[in-house]
Order: structure tokens, then C-alpha cells, then sequence
């Protein structure tokens, strides 16, 4: 059983990695975004009232996110192991996905973050954004993305450093360099521990 969570600021290729890895290790990957469009898409009572709030331009309340999460970590494939991407982005958060683990009786086996050079992740971003037609991604508002996600994610890494499960990977090169690195450091994890 493998339960990962993967970390990284915006453009460190979260969404790739997440992808390879779980297929890697046999186990569903699952983004928030993916469970927000899933039940949407299904129009679940969850969905409808989320619906609501993303149709006003809105932030969908953690109450929502936490109960699509709890229902989507309830499904059987997620029984054996799972990779989360963009999810737990807050302390409270984290409190809820523990707590839901533990009703399961399971945990977190490691979290995985992706440390790229900002410079590299700006570059890669504004890129992005000119081939999408994004106008409105500059480099004041990529790097002020960068500065939040520092904000408010420096308090869940060092939580799960402290909690002795967070492996740090270099995320800078080819798509498969990276996969490999994030492969190694699980499995390398899980022979020290």
C-alpha cells in the first residue's frame, strides 16, 4: 500500500508527476481538480452546491472540498494507495485528511515536494500562458502565485518534515528524469524507514 501526497509550487509539474508516479506504483492519482469536475460532471449534492460557488468566480468552501475528498479516498480503488495532488493546501486541511485516514486506519506514507528554482518555474509558467493565450499570466502575477503558494505552504512542509514524511526532489529537467528521482526517494524512503 502506498499513500502519497505530492507537493510543488505552480509549473513544477505536479500534474505530470503525479500521473507517472501513481501509474509507477500501481495507484489511483487524484486532484482536487479531478474530483471537483467528477462530481460537477455527476451532479452530486456536492457538486450542485459547488457548482454555485465556482459559477460566482468563488472559493469552494473547505466543507465541500473535505467531504468530495472523504467520498473520493472512500472508493475502491483508493483502498490500496493513493497519490493526492492539491490537496491538503492548509493546516486545517491537513487535520481533516488525517483524520479520515485514521478512520480508515491508515496514513500518509510520504509527501513528496517538488523543489524547482522560481526563476525556472516563471520562465516555464509565462511559456504556458503564451501558448494558452493566458494573457492575464504575468510575471507580477506568476511570481506573486509563487510567494502565496511559499506562504501558505512552508507551514504544511514543515509539519510533514516534522512528521518525518517529507521527501524533497529535484524537479528541474526532463519529464522522466524527474519521475525517476520521485520513484527512487519513495523507494529509498522505504528502506531507511
Amino acid at each position: 500500500m502506498t499513500r502519497l501526497l505530492i507537493m510543488g509550487p505552480p509549473g513544477a509539474g505536479k500534474g505530470t508527476q503525479a500521473q507517472l508516479v501513481a501509474e509507477h506504483f500501481g495507484i489511483p492519482a487524484i486532484s482536487t481538480g479531478d474530483i471537483f469536475r467528477a462530481n460537477v460532471s455527476n451532479g452530486t449534492s456536492l457538486g450542485v452546491e459547488a457548482k454555485r460557488y465556482m459559477d460566482a468566480g468563488e472559493y469552494v468552501p473547505d466543507e465541500i472540498t473535505n467531504n468530495m475528498l472523504r467520498d473520493r479516498l472512500s472508493e475502491p480503488d483508493a483502498a490500496d494507495g493513493f497519490l493526492l495532488d492539491g490537496y491538503p493546501r492548509t493546516l486545517s486541511q491537513v487535520d481533516f485528511l488525517d483524520s479520515v485516514l485514521a478512520e480508515q486506519g491508515a496514513e500518509l506514507d510520504y509527501v513528496v515536494e517538488l523543489v524547482v528554482d522560481e526563476n525556472e518555474i516563471v520562465s516555464r509558467l509565462l511559456k504556458r500562458a503564451a501558448e494558452e493565450g493566458r494573457t492575464d499570466d504575468s510575471e507580477e502575477v506568476v511570481r506573486n502565485r509563487m510567494r502565496v503558494y511559499n506562504e501558505q505552504t512552508a507551514p504544511l512542509t514543515a509539519l510533514y518534515a516534522e512528521r518525518g514524511l517529507l521527501v524533497r526532489v529535484d524537479g528541474m529537467g526532463r519529464v522522466e528524469e524527474v519521475a525517476a528521482r520521485v520513484e527512487n526517494a519513495i523507494v529509498t524512503a522505504s528502506r531507511s524507514a
